[in-house]
């Protein structure tokens, strides 16, 4: 009876050793991408996909503020690609990116921008036609959340037109819906993300003024892995190639600058 029980047991171990442990990965990415960054990335997406066909990439645009949020309560994103540094950073310190390894990898422009039917003469007038008495709602990513929003605010301070604004504004959650804002009419005139009004989606739609570089701080835009993903070889391979040379002409085509070496 003993012999009996020991064989039992033998076996019971054996088969315990031998059942194939779950597989802690699978073939889709889930990232979390910064709305200005949305019409480069869907691009980017189709050539790491021509590249590594068996892997799924799927992307969820909003504010880098919400997304930092969500992240810091455990969203369970495999990457997250801000509109700045500061909110990445902040996870790295937190210990909540994976290797703590923040990456640059695009610099965006910040532009203002008026549907074709406008009369405002924004090209000619450039940050003064915030002051036009005809420009009664001014359009801005929400500052507290969109880094293109504090990027919109440090320029109309160092422009000298913040104190005119402010009572105008306008606040969308995000570039995508700051730009709604000013197509639907909603608002007269928007601070936009250059890539935005660069896409297939607006091009031809409306007219600009570039916001000079040296009027708000460079929005230089990171990205970390997400601590704990379950999809780290993916995730890696993902982030070498959107700072590889072939993803950095994408982003330039969209109207991004590439961060310095």
């Amino acid at each position: 009876m003993k012999q009996l029980t020991a064989v039992i047991l033998l076996g019971s171990l054996l088969i315990g050793g031998c059942t194939p442990k779950p597989e802690a990965t699978s073939n889709t990415l889930t990232l979390a991408v910064a709305s200005s960054v949305q019409f480069a990335m869907e691009d980017l997406i189709k050539e790491y996909h021509a590249m590594r066909p068996e892997i799924s990439v799927k992307a969820t645009y909003g504010s880098s503020g919400n997304f930092f949020a969500q992240i810091q309560n455990r969203a369970p994103f495999d990457l997250y690609l801000a509109a700045d540094m500061r909110y990445p950073e902040e996870l790295a310190k937190a210990g909540l990116a994976m290797d703590g390894k923040v990456s640059r990898y695009a610099v965006g422009g910040l532009v203002l921008w008026v549907p074709n039917a406008s009369p405002l003469d924004v090209e000619k007038l450039g940050v003064q036609v915030l002051v036009d008495p005809a420009v009664k709602k001014i359009a801005l990513a929400n500052p507290k959340l969109a880094p293109y929003g504090s990027a919109a605010v440090a320029a109309m301070k160092s422009l000298m037109v913040h104190e005119q604004a402010e009572p105008k504004w306008v606040l969308g959650e995000n570039i995508t819906q700051t730009a709604q804002f000013v197509e639907s009419g909603a608002a007269d005139i928007g601070f936009l993300a250059l890539s935005h009004v660069l896409s297939d989606k607006m091009k031809g739609k409306g007219r600009y003024w570039e916001v000079p570089a040296n009027a708000f701080p460079a929005i230089e835009q990171g990205l970390v892995i997400v601590k704990n993903t379950p999809n780290a070889a993916a995730a890696k391979d993902f982030r070498e190639f959107i700072l590889s040379d072939a993803a950095a002409k994408v982003l330039v085509r969209h109207g991004f600058k590439l961060p310095a070496k």
